[in-house]
């Protein structure tokens, strides 16, 4: 005796050994030995074999059509058997009914389960529904085939250049172009950015680079809503001094500047002027929430994307020949640059100068002599007191050098990059930090002074957080720091001019102790200031890989940081050299300069010697 049965969701037909009342002991057509619930038995017959049973309804289950057995198959519940003797027109033979049993079990769309070989058709809705899914489903891997085709062609097929944002930095994995696009990735061994590239897809890498950026960080773009006009600037009193600053050629956003008077004492008067927007830009206000929801402008060689509206910015940047709102530090110092008190005010002051630091030079470091240059006089006080402020903070800037990068986006079809090497910690640099550090501490200590929260740089013991209380930022050696002195370009330094407008005119402060934004806004300014710095970062370095490919540099000179790990002398770039030798920290070595990917920003760079002294 055989047996025709159900075990895993799987047919399979065996012969008997034992039969008991509820089991049954079977050694199945394959010759494995099972034991079997009696329920779960189809079929009992003599022959043919089991393996020529399950052959022949194979055979026969090919041939059967799930869309007819459907139509007459009525409405009720019915077992598989009684199905099978109404297509016949006869008591089916065991092969032809263990057909049936197969092609219902390979339908679930035409015929839902109801127990161990009793079936039941499902509603013409849901097999509707049903078909047209299988329809849908063999229609887009048509699709995808052919898409992939074209892709392996390194053709892009039509459509995928509006997905490509999708494709590059977020792939949905259920989309038609995903699927294609991975499917010829696949097949050629390559990954999806090099294949797109490969189809034209990606003309400047540069692009690829701030676009993902944009996609990640600026999920709606960088353009900016429109807002109503900003409200006029309440009446200020305008300052008798004569102001200037100093910034690279690039800097549209012109937060600070500098001012110096004799006094009819003989002390002078420095004054150091901050851009104020916080007289417009108030709590809640439509040009706060787009400051609050950007937190900083974001910088990369060659572009920018900023945290206020260019109309903003023009409103109040410290252009020269403009008088824009100023809050000012003054400071009264004696000959020699030690700094006796200073006061802060709210006021306009008339922009004479925008001195670039590439053109200052830095003469005002040296004795006075006839002939110098407009603004030298200004320069050497201010260099004087700066050097006062150096010497009570303790803290003296380490001798290093950083770079600019500027791009010429007209010199070659992707931009031509210059990077030039700015020395930190001489006299130009260290001046207009001392003055920054100076008003940043002096106006946390007004802030702290009148039990007003702000947004504080701190550092204890290394680390570098924000905080709302004053503490001390050891680095600095300063008992706290604020920052306030980039409003056009920080909002943790809009939010602190804001508190600040508010103590000076001895109004309510926008931000009371324990508010809840004022705790956001510091934790979201943190987390998100760091995601730009270190795009800045990758961007840096991706300018760095175009330049040895600009200038075309076969071999170059790097120190050894530690191990395998190397900084290069010409550029700020460091490198994990994977064969080179053990070396002490400091030594100089020559670098053969490989492969460079600028779709992934790698360089491959071969130890090629030590570096002549």
């Amino acid at each position: 005796m055989h047996v025709f049965f159900e075990d895993d969701g799987a047919f399979k037909a065996g012969t008997v050994l034992a039969d008991n009342d509820t089991s049954l002991q079977v050694e199945a057509a394959s010759g494995k030995r099972l034991k079997i619930k009696a329920a779960h038995v189809l079929l009992r017959f003599a022959d043919p074999s089991p393996s020529a049973l399950l052959a022949d309804a194979q055979t026969l289950a090919a041939e059967l059509d799930p869309n007819f057995l459907w139509e007459v198959s009525g409405e009720g519940e019915f077992a598989f058997s009684e199905l099978a003797g109404e297509y016949f027109g006869r008591a089916p033979k065991p092969a032809e009914a263990a057909a049936l049993a197969i092609c219902l079990h390979r339908s679930p769309m035409h015929f839902h389960k109801k127990g161990k070989g009793r079936y039941r058709a499902a509603p013409p809705d849901a097999l509707k529904a049903a078909l047209a899914g299988v329809e849908r489903k063999r229609r887009e891997a048509e699709q995808v085939a052919a898409c992939a085709e074209e892709l392996k062609a390194h053709r892009l097929p039509e459509g995928f250049r509006d997905k490509l944002s999708m494709l590059l930095y977020k792939p949905d994995k259920l989309a038609i172009e995903t699927r294609a696009l991975f499917a010829a990735c696949e097949a050629l061994q390559t990954n999806p950015q090099a294949l797109l590239a490969a189809c034209g897809a990606i003309p400047s890498t540069h692009e690829y680079h701030f676009n993902r950026f944009v996609f990640e960080m600026f999920p709606r773009g960088t353009g900016f809503p429109l807002v109503a006009a900003l409200p006029e600037p309440p009446e200020l009193p305008l300052s008798a001094a004569r102001a200037f600053s100093i910034d690279d050629a690039a800097t549209t956003e012109i937060d600070d500047a500098f001012s110096v008077r004799a006094l009819a004492n003989g002390h002078l008067e420095l004054g150091i002027h901050i851009a104020a927007p916080a007289v417009a830009i108030t709590r809640g206000s439509p040009l706060d929430a787009i400051a609050r929801e950007r937190l900083s402008t974001v910088y990369m060689p060659g572009r920018k994307i900023t945290m206020l509206p260019d109309e903003v910015i023009e409103r109040f940047t410290l252009a020269a020949g403009a008088t824009p709102p100023v809050v000012s530090l003054y400071i009264e110092a004696a000959p020699d640059g030690t700094p006796l008190k200073q006061v802060t005010r709210l006021e306009r002051i008339p922009i004479a100068a925008n001195l670039r630091l590439d053109a200052i030079g830095e003469r005002f470091a040296e004795a006075a002599a006839p002939g110098e240059p407009e603004w030298t006089d200004e320069l050497r006080v201010l260099w004087r007191v700066a050097q006062k402020l150096e010497a009570v903070r303790g803290k003296t800037e380490t001798q290093r050098v950083e770079y600019s990068f500027r791009v010429d986006w007209d010199a070659a079809p992707d931009g031509r990059v210059a990077i030039v090497p700015r020395p930190r910690g001489s006299p130009l640099d260290k001046l207009v930090a001392e003055l920054m550090i100076y008003v940043n501490s002096t106006w946390g200590k007004v802030l702290a002074d009148a039990i007003v929260p702000g947004l504080y740089r701190t550092q204890t013991a290394g680390k570098v957080k924000m905080s709302t209380t004053p503490e001390p930022h050891q680095g600095l050696g300063v008992a706290q720091y604020l920052w306030a002195s980039s409003p056009l370009r920080r909002y943790s330094d809009l939010v602190n001019q804001q508190q600040l407008l508010a103590v000076v005119g001895g109004a309510k402060p926008p931000y009371p102790h324990g508010d809840a934004q004022l705790f956001a806004a510091a934790a979201d300014f943190e987390s998100t200031y760091a995601q730009y710095a270190e795009f800045q970062s990758r961007m840096e370095q991706y300018w760095c890989l175009r330049w040895l490919i600009q200038e075309h540099v076969q071999e170059t000179t790097a120190t050894v940081l530690r191990e395998n790990l190397v900084r290069f002398d010409a550029l700020p770039l460091v490198l994990r050299v994977a064969d080179m030798p053990p070396l002490a920290p400091e030594s100089r070595v020559r670098l053969a300069i490989g492969r460079v990917d600028l779709l992934e920003a790698t360089l491959e760079a071969r130890y090629a010697g030590l570096a002549p002294d």
